[in-house]
């Protein structure tokens, strides 16, 4: 058979595509910054428009501007709060760590002390003293990008501005956008894609709000144990295993690891007990509080979460780690909702309990 050629218009509109494609891919990476800060901030929108909405809804004469200032003011005092709990024993223990680093150091070298033991049961001494040379050239050379520095922190400040800006704006203007969007589509499927949206919006509010609860009580908890066991700088260790246990999967491990290793360096009986601490508390994590404090948000089973952190790792990386498990859960909804809509049925958010009620749900349904 012959073939009949392709007509010119198709080849046009298939070289145009690949070059809209091409266009839009280095736009993204130029503008990756930008765009993780968009996320962050959407993110966070998310978390704090119920607030602004109850406030809104529940007080008399509250316009949405007056409820989105009053909610971003109470977080930002929260934030400060929590920044100074932290900051306040951080500032006193770095100054700690200042006038002890000398005697430290001295201690280290004449094979004294914890460190000095520890140092001295693995060799390090000796590979120290071999390679005394190559060892200050590399700290003589850490000293040289402190601009590199400088800008760094620079940028982190425009981008934690920039982000609280975005979602002020996002929470401020989001219900217009909204409203503007769905006036383009019909009632049915406006109405499909508001509970989508709510879904999705509720399982993010409540898998960010659940897990920076956790992790402040894992810090503080790891912070008692290990100032009761005499561990010094337990404040700094701390407030790392609390910003570790954010991280899905292996975070609290990771800072168990490193608080464990501080402990058993300062003596046995302190590495013991923090060892069962973190071993005790984990269990205690997994299967008391994360079923309680996360029980309105989507339920993944382990593998989910475990690929969409690989994943989200590769892509984003430590971002990508702590927004792996609410995205996952926002696609999680939108396929059952795709699902159901399939079959016929009306879209459920799956919430704690559920299996008790889908029985009588699914007889109510057949009646």
């Amino acid at each position: 058979m012959q073939q009949r050629p392709v007509p010119v218009r198709t080849i046009l509109v298939t070289i145009g595509l690949v070059i809209a494609a091409y266009l839009a891919l280095q736009l993204v990476i130029e503008t990756r910054r930008v765009l993780v800060w968009a996320v962050i901030a959407l993110f966070f929108a998310v978390a704090l428009s119920p607030a602004v909405d109850a406030l809104e809804r529940r007080v008399a004469r509250c316009h949405r501007s007056v409820a989105t200032l009053l909610v971003f003011l109470v977080a930002v005092v929260a934030v400060a709060a929590l920044v100074t709990l932290f900051v306040t024993p951080l500032a006193q223990e770095g100054s700690r760590l200042a006038g002890r680093l000398p005697q430290m150091i001295e201690d280290a070298r004449a094979g004294r002390g914890p460190v000095g033991d520890l140092l001295e049961r693995t060799h390090a001494l000796r590979y120290v003293q071999q390679h005394q040379q190559q060892i200050r050239g590399f700290a003589t050379g850490l000293g040289t990008p402190a601009l590199a520095f400088v800008r760094g922190a620079a940028t982190t400040l425009a981008g934690a501005v920039t982000i609280f800006v975005l979602a002020y704006l996002m929470v401020l203007e989001g219900p217009k956008a909204v409203h503007a969007a769905l006036a383009l589509v019909d009632e049915p499927r406006a109405a499909r894609i508001r509970r989508v949206g709510a879904a999705c919006a509720r399982t993010v509010t409540g898998y960010l709000t659940g897990n920076l609860l956790i992790s402040v009580i894992c810090g503080v908890l790891s912070y008692v144990v290990l100032l009761v066991a005499g561990v010094p700088f337990a404040g700094l260790l701390a407030l790392f295993v609390a910003l570790a246990d954010l991280i899905p999967l292996v975070g609290a491990t990771l800072g168990a690891v490193v608080a464990s290793v501080a402990a058993l360096v300062h003596s046995l009986p302190a590495g013991i007990g923090a060892i069962v601490f973190f071993v005790v508390y984990q269990q205690v994590e997994n299967h008391l509080l994360q079923p309680v404090i996360l029980s309105r948000t989507v339920k993944l089973n382990p593998l989910t979460v475990l690929l969409a952190i690989l994943i989200a790792v590769e892509v984003a990386g430590i971002l990508g780690a702590l927004l792996a498990i609410p995205v996952a859960g926002m696609i999680q909804v939108v396929l059952r909702d795709i699902w159901a809509h399939r079959d016929g049925r009306p879209f459920r958010l799956p919430m704690k309990g559920d299996d008790e009620t889908r029985g009588a749900q699914d007889a109510a349904d057949a009646k």
